[in-house]
């Protein structure tokens, strides 16, 4: 990176590379790295015309080639960008407008009328993508904001829940994705020729480490069309015809492939590398994958939004079993991970379990226009006082085995009490995730009627289920319900939903509760 510390760097220094190399590719179109500059610098100038500079650019429309030509575009004009999902419901869109305040919001034609339904009489300033990428360059607009900028400056905003519903904005910073790009791409070797398979919607933080880490290096990002992951057939058929070297996917797309067989049949002798986050990856569909990929490294990565992306990774030993799934792994480069207890003491005892603390340069700003939940997740390092210490509470448990490698261990929120016991729901799907013919295993707490109920991928009987588990668990920890299930439900960011597998045990117990009063009714 140049002394400037600003992303658009990447990108620049590709163009004077390789102008002509091709730098994003969708289905039917491609966008070398000189097009990718002019189009930003376009796009750059009409928001500049809009009073971009130090304001969110909110991308409402789908991803590719045209909404990170936007995004970049909000860098030049010296603003920061908010890509949004744009199947969200209006509700919603409304909500991230109100927390942004006043946002210009790029549109497609598509999303124009969704986007002028939900925020009539914001304020909020609309404008087509088209406008702005047709904007005549404006270079006397665009020297201004960037000799304006500085590396503390956000790059963008990716909005996540919140539990007093209103969504909550993580600002992160041009020094924050530098940090952790730069030593990202050359810890795992990326090189020029790479072609990084883009599954992730832009508005979910893996998209990340495939934008920058392909402006990093001058490679392809090859962005992978939402529809294909509702047909896997097709999906596998899109990369295997795409030369795809690299695949830095969130665990739940890549179980969603192995749980409908859609490796069945398929090689990529050109993949490279499978990472992957967001959640605990089952061994079973590791072993999938690893078995149809056989030639690449497998990198299991760790880390929140908050932190940029990952702040840990593990390389998978192709020799090892895992047995207690897959650890955490090491720190990237400049990162301290810190477990400390509910006092703010420091754990290290092996199997004596802590919250996970992040610490350095990588972290987030805080949160848009919530001081408050900013001061209570990103505090002072509780370890010490003898000066200011930033540290992020990610609110996720681990503990150190004898060998001193670090487990995850569930969240913090996913603690329940049960016939007077505290259980982490993640230990009782691990132990349901090791019985023969279960892909993988979430449970669910339901409060009302006091019971954990267990919901299952793959071919298992759910009696032999609960006759292997009752020789790992206690029998406090037993669900008191198996239930199979096709494919696991999943939120806006691919992780699995599991508010909505208590929904369906609910609907579940509402059917059968009237099938017997039917039948009730009938023998009267």
């Amino acid at each position: 990176m140049d002394c400037q510390r600003n992303v658009l760097a990447y990108l620049e220094e590709d163009v004077r590379r390789h102008p002509e190399k091709c730098a994003v590719e969708e289905e039917d179109r491609r966008c070398s790295y000189g097009e990718l500059l002019e189009l930003s610098q376009r796009a750059g100038s009409g928001l500049a015309a809009f009073g971009a500079q130090h304001r969110a650019v909110m991308i409402f429309m789908e991803k590719g080639i045209d909404a990170l030509a936007v995004m970049m575009g909000a860098l030049q004009a010296g603003g920061f960008y908010v890509p949004v999902d744009p199947h969200i419901p209006a509700e919603r869109l409304a909500l991230i407008a109100g927390v942004l305040e006043d946002p210009i919001v790029v549109v497609s034609e598509e999303t124009l009328p969704l986007a002028q339904a939900a925020l009539e009489g914001s304020g909020a300033k609309l404008t087509l993508a088209a406008d702005l990428l047709s904007s005549s360059v404006d270079s006397e607009a665009l020297a201004a904001a960037r000799a304006a900028a500085t590396d503390a400056d956000p790059v963008y905003v990716l909005f996540t829940s919140g539990s007093t519903g209103v969504p909550k904005g993580v600002a992160v910073s041009h020094r924050a994705v530098i940090d952790f790009i730069d030593d990202f791409v050359a810890r795992f070797g990326f090189g020029e020729d790479e072609r990084i398979a883009n599954q992730a919607p832009f508005d979910f933080d893996v998209s990340v480490k495939d934008i920058y880490g392909a402006l990093a290096t001058g490679s392809t990002l090859v962005v992978v069309p939402r529809a294909l992951f509702s047909a896997p057939a097709a999906l596998m058929e899109y990369l295997a015809g795409r030369d795809i070297t690299n695949m830095t996917w969130a665990v739940a797309a890549l179980c969603l492939i192995t749980s409908l067989h859609g490796l069945d049949g398929h090689s990529f002798p050109t993949v490279r590398r499978v990472l992957f986050s967001g959640e605990v990856m089952p061994i079973s569909h590791l072993r999938a994958w690893m078995a149809a990929v056989p030639q690449a490294t497998f990198v299991n990565l760790y880390g929140p939004t908050e932190i940029t992306c990952n702040c840990l990774y593990h390389v998978v030993d192709p020799a090892r079993e895992y047995p207690d799934g897959l650890p955490l792994g090491v720190p990237f480069a400049h990162r301290e991970i810190l477990l400390v207890d509910g006092e703010g003491r420091a754990v290290t005892e092996p199997g004596a379990e802590g919250e996970i603390l992040v610490r350095g340069d990588s972290l987030a700003l805080g949160y848009v226009a919530n001081p408050a939940k900013t001061a209570e997740v990103f505090c002072q390092n509780p370890l010490h006082n003898r000066f200011p210490d930033r540290v992020y509470r990610t609110g996720d448990l681990a503990a150190f085995d004898e060998a001193g490698e670090l487990f995850y261990k569930g969240r913090i929120d996913n603690q329940i009490k049960h016939q007077g016991h505290r259980i982490e729901l993640e230990e009782v799907d691990r132990a349901l995730e090791g019985v023969p013919g279960v892909l993988r295993c979430r449970c669910v707490y339901d409060h009302d009627k006091q019971r954990l109920i267990a919901f299952y991928e793959g071919e298992a009987e759910a009696r032999a289920i609960r006759d292997h588990v009752l020789q790992t668990l206690p029998i406090f920890m037993l669900p008191s319900k198996i239930l199979p299930i096709e494919a696991m439900p999943l939120t806006k960011n691919g992780k699995v939903d599991r508010r909505a597998l208590l929904e369906k045990s609910r609907e579940a117990a509402a059917a059968r509760k009237a099938r017997l009063a039917t039948r009730k009714k009938d023998q009267k």
